[in-house]
């Protein structure tokens, strides 16, 4: 078996096991698709019953806990995922509809889904020139 000795990984897992020490962020994808956003949470190992979605003004807050209790008779070798409680915050912009959010686990993956408000969608608005020929014009502010 080749073993590599990696310094800053070690004081890594060294920090992370020091009581009270906050676990690593989720790591996220997040982009825009048609009218809304999606944002992709990596929580594998993670109960859905721990997942906590919350929004409070505009911030979107997720929360959840991985734990993972030593059995009787195991000898642990390497322990190095994180335990315990994380959590990260979303700052929504206004042109967001935080009433609307769908979540769904799967896979041990949060899809978070918010859609672009009615108001900050494109629309068109019709403008009519001196000749009265009606002509459609294009607006729309930009969401996030």
């Amino acid at each position: 078996m080749l073993m590599r000795f990696d310094p800053f990984r070690e004081l890594d897992r060294l920090v992370q096991n020091v009581p009270g020490a906050r676990p690593a962020p989720m790591p996220m994808d997040a982009y825009r698709e048609g009218d809304r956003f999606v944002v992709h949470f990596d929580l594998p190992g993670v109960d859905p019953a721990s997942i906590d979605l919350t929004v409070e003004k505009n911030v979107l807050t997720v929360s959840a806990e991985r734990t993972w209790q030593r059995q009787e008779g195991q000898e642990v070798v390497v322990a190095e995922r994180p335990q315990g409680r994380s959590s990260r915050q979303l700052f929504l912009g206004e042109g967001l509809d935080p009433e609307g959010i769908d979540a769904r686990y799967d896979n041990g993956v949060l899809t978070v889904t918010v859609p672009v408000a009615e108001q900050a969608k494109p629309r068109k608005v019709e403008v009519t020139s001196g000749d009265g020929r009606a002509q459609a014009i294009e607006t729309g502010t930009s969401a996030g």
